[in-house]
């Protein structure tokens, strides 16, 4: 009685629980990501993303004095603030990188010369002396501080409208947009139009051509990049739009000839067959049967496409060419790694960007994608 059809499994509870982990390992590096993208610099390197909605007590950079010297009750006082408060509150500080919490808050420090500095919690400091320290050094500030949290769409400002890395993310948004898009149309029109007369037509050599669309499925791109390069640069497109667009068509014919044809041809046959009786053409059939039934297997295609050429670097890098009018997002977060590699802030809202849209092309899509994946599976 274990078998009756329609039972659930034992083992259904496994299953739900390892789609919950799979799902959780893949949501929360992504909302970490976008909380971090609108955090400070500071608050980044300090704490976890997860700690962003609580006050985080840390040790600020090192503040330097400054400010202009007045007389009161005859002492020479400098009075100014450490910094913007925006609620933060001061536990302990110090003028000394060896001793950074040396004295708490409203604690006076007596420094070099008779000097004295007060730090309040407030992050007001007054300094005084019974001479004139127009001549001195002024010293630095260690403080550790309560930090309430702190959003910030600075940052995203500061990548889409400011140059970093000698180009802003927002242009290179735009080029990776113009590579990806046509990038993802062109070889679907072709991949559709193949995988119709493999799957429908007859002629001599239709066996060999897919077994050679499925032989090319297991060659590495990187075998034909330079030899390709070659020939682009002999056609006149080389390092242009033009050549890293039919660049990715190749590359991404073989599959999509093969994903579009097996669902073709589980189509079911007495519709074309009626369609040709009442006198229809190939041409007609394919345009007003085929593509219509076809827009899962499209549509999955489409994803799977866009997603590679959005991602894609090494095509981008050969084809297309590193300079500042026509590098793509990948690339320009590989040139902000290396120059702004402490930057977190910085960093973190240029991922998200770079992520967004194919973020909003999956879940815009999945619903076809899942019936695409599993068209044919069942009859």
């Amino acid at each position: 009685m274990d078998n009756i059809a329609g039972k659930k499994s034992g083992l259904v509870w496994a299953v739900h629980l390892s789609t919950l982990l799979l799902v959780a390992l893949w949501v929360l590096p992504t909302f970490g990501l976008l909380v971090s993208s609108f955090r400070t610099g500071d608050q980044i390197s300090s704490s976890g993303w997860w700690r962003s909605l609580m006050t985080q007590e840390s040790q600020l950079p090192a503040i330097r004095l400054a400010g202009d010297e007045v007389q009161k009750d005859g002492a020479y006082v400098i009075e100014g603030q450490l910094f913007d408060g925006a609620g933060a509150e001061i536990s302990r500080w110090g003028t000394s990188s060896k001793e950074p919490e040396a004295y708490g808050a409203d604690e006076t420090a007596t420094l070099n010369d008779g000097v004295t500095l007060t730090v309040t919690a407030a992050g007001s400091f007054a300094l005084k002396s019974a001479a004139s320290m127009a001549d001195m050094r002024m010293p630095r500030v260690f403080v550790t501080a309560a930090t309430p949290p702190e959003f910030t769409t600075n940052n995203y400002s500061l990548v889409l409208f400011s140059p970093l890395a000698g180009q802003t993310i927002g242009q290179a948004f735009l080029n990776t947009l113009t590579v990806s898009i046509p990038a993802t149309i062109i070889p679907i029109l072709i991949a559709a139009f193949a995988a119709y007369a493999l799957a429908w037509m007859e002629f001599p050599g239709r066996a060999l051509l897919v077994a050679i669309v499925v032989g090319l499925l297991v060659v590495p791109l990187q075998l034909a990049l330079i030899p390709l390069l070659q020939l682009h640069n002999m056609m006149g497109i080389g390092k242009s739009y033009l050549g890293i667009w039919m660049a990715h068509t190749g590359f991404g014919l073989p599959l999509a000839i093969y994903l579009l044809r097996n669902y073709m041809a589980g189509l079911p046959r007495d519709i074309i067959e009626n369609a040709r009786v009442d006198g229809a053409t190939d041409f007609q059939i394919f345009v007003k049967i085929i593509l219509p039934l076809s827009f899962p297997a499209l549509a999955s295609f489409a994803i799977f496409q866009f997603l590679w050429t959005w991602n894609d670097l090494l095509v981008a890098l050969v084809f297309l060419g590193t300079g500042n009018d026509q590098q793509v997002l990948t690339g320009n977060l590989v040139n902000l790694m290396g120059s702004r590699g402490g930057d977190w802030e910085i960093l973190s809202a240029s991922a998200f960007i770079s992520i967004a849209i194919p973020l909003v092309v999956f879940f815009a899509m999945q619903k076809y994608l899942v019936r695409g994946l599993l068209a044919g599976s069942v009859k």
